[in-house]
């Protein structure tokens, strides 16, 4: 049996973070535990690879979900598994949140997380290849760049955009209004940047820091109302680990709960339905969930544009691939999306309610699992979602043993307010593409098709062939009730030396990607397990 002074559970965007500051002091011994294998995988550092990636089991988890809305669809979300957990498979965008975002945490009672705060948090984190300013920072681990394949079919979307009012900017975390630009992305030299290459691989050699990978945590160990340490499943073998001071659950909205859950934390009936024995009635681990889901809209072109030519089948894919390793710039070095804009669909609301992001390509028809392909015509695309959705969700376990699923309800587009901003949202997005230069080279809307007309036609069409943004929140919040599941400080009520630091504890949506947020709030968690202030 082996002591350590922290044991973080999760090698992913904010296990990474935790592992890097924690273990900076040479006396403190840390443990980092990730159910995946190691980065290593030669997609990975392609930032488009990870369409390849999220085919592969080897790579990713799969989490089934549904059925859910009219036409009962089921569908997997998707996470990372492996070190950098889903920042080394996720598609890049670095998007902070407002600052309103941060200072409603505050007013919901949770002190220490207002912007004030966490901006300085952003500017020593980051590298910006703009350089420092007052809104961002330089010479930070990770790197933060623009998208450098400014090709002209995005650029026809950003004009048509700015003619409804979007401001064109150079890069859109410094600013809350409406506007749009090239996307801001995690990739340094047409490679692909993610946590664990800024903030953990640069620290494995220090010897108080013991990463250990291919390991499963499958309980919390607590004893006389502490967390202890962990069971660990690895190669068929169960091992025991355990912390003096603190265990961090840093496994994602989905894993860290199902954690909580499996070790007796959790609501009650749920648990003793799974055939576990309750340590903490905790009512609301697993719910109040928020998850965006994404409408789509694809058209056809008149002019050969775009990527779909160059990456639809094998051969064009590795005359493409061929030429990135020569420079590693073109299709395959930027992120998932080329531009992001933010709007307001209802333009009586106080900020943007709505976020678009555009890709020079369309994509073919994939099952669940199955790698992500583009359509072999050339063709344009965008996804859009409601920035800070209401409907909450639900997860929970179904059984003691950890390798049985979850039962995963996300209950999209349950409130009015996601109702009605959705619908406006996907008009807006058809009102742009609508509108010249872009207008000018489609030849017909592909998908949904002009047929979807009606609030309740878009809505539809978006549970059935939309996407999830795999952007879960919630299910482990923080807040200042008895009945919230961590305090402030993100320690878990009811068990001592306990705190989760991922994005379960957002009690409320940050507006847009959540890779950026996560990474700075596993900072500032450091802070305070440190006893920084």
């Amino acid at each position: 049996m082996t002591r350590f002074d922290y044991i973080i559970v999760g090698a992913g965007s904010a296990g990474s973070v935790l592992a890097n500051r924690l273990s900076a002091t040479p006396g403190t011994k840390v443990l980092l535990l990730e159910a995946g294998g190691k980065d290593s995988h030669s997609m990975v550092k392609i930032p488009m690879g990870f369409s390849k990636l999220l085919g592969d089991e080897r790579s990713v988890w799969y989490y089934p979900v549904g059925p859910f809305g009219p036409a009962g669809t089921v569908e997997h979300w998707v996470r990372g598994k492996m070190l950098g957990g889903s920042s080394s498979v996720n598609g890049m965008v670095y998007n902070r949140g407002a600052r309103t975002d941060y200072d409603t945490l505050e007013k919901l009672g949770n002190p220490g997380w207002g912007w004030d705060t966490m901006l300085p948090v952003f500017r020593q984190m980051e590298d910006h290849e703009l350089g420092a300013s007052p809104e961002r920072g330089a010479g930070g681990p990770l790197h933060v760049s623009i998208v450098q394949d400014r090709n002209p079919l995005t650029q026809r979307v950003i004009t048509a955009a700015q003619q409804h009012g979007l401001r064109h900017v150079e890069d859109f975390n410094t600013s809350d209004d409406e506007r749009i630009g090239y996307t801001t992305a995690t990739i340094k030299k047409g490679q692909r940047f993610s946590a664990a290459r800024a903030f953990l691989h640069p620290v494995t050699s220090r010897p108080n820091l013991t990463v250990g990978t291919d390991a499963e945590v499958t309980k919390v160990i607590i004893e006389h109302g502490r967390a202890v340490g962990v069971t660990v499943r690895r190669k068929g073998q169960e091992h025991v680990f355990r912390a003096r001071r603190e265990v961090i659950l840093s496994a994602g909205s989905l894993a860290s709960t199902k954690l909580l859950q499996l070790s007796g934390i959790g609501p009650a009936e749920v648990l003793k339905s799974a055939g576990v024995n309750v340590l903490v009635d905790s009512p609301n681990v697993g719910g109040r969930m928020l998850e965006h889901r994404c409408f789509k809209l694809q058209y056809r072109l008149n002019q050969n544009l775009g990527y779909n030519r160059s990456l639809s089948t094998p051969l064009a894919q590795a005359i493409t691939g061929a030429k990135y390793l020569l420079n590693h710039k073109g299709p395959l070095s930027g992120s998932a999306f080329n531009a992001i804009g933010f709007f307001k669909a209802d333009p009586e609301a106080e900020r943007p309610d709505a976020q678009i992001l555009i890709g020079p390509f369309s994509q073919a028809p994939t099952d669940a699992g199955q790698e992500p392909a583009l359509e072999r015509q050339p063709g344009v695309s965008a996804l859009g979602f409601v920035l800070r959705p209401t409907s909450e969700g639900n997860l929970h376990i179904t059984s003691a043993d950890p390798s049985a699923p979850m039962a995963i309800t996300p209950n999209y587009f349950q409130s009015d307010y996601d109702r009605r901003t959705g619908a406006a949202l996907f008009r807006k997005m058809r009102e742009i593409f609508e509108t010249g230069p872009i207008a000018d080279i489609i030849d017909h809307e592909s998908e949904p098709g002009p047929g979807t007309r009606t609030d309740e036609e878009i809505l539809n069409d978006a549970l059935e062939h939309g996407h999830c943004g795999y952007h879960a929140v919630g299910t482990a919040g923080m807040g200042p009730n008895d009945d919230d599941v961590v305090d402030s400080e993100l320690r878990v009520r009811g068990v001592e030396g306990l705190r989760v630091v991922d994005c379960s504890v957002m009690p409320t949506m940050v507006s847009g990607n959540l890779n950026g947020p996560i990474m700075a709030m596993a900072w500032r968690a450091a802070d305070l397990i440190l006893d920084r202030g």
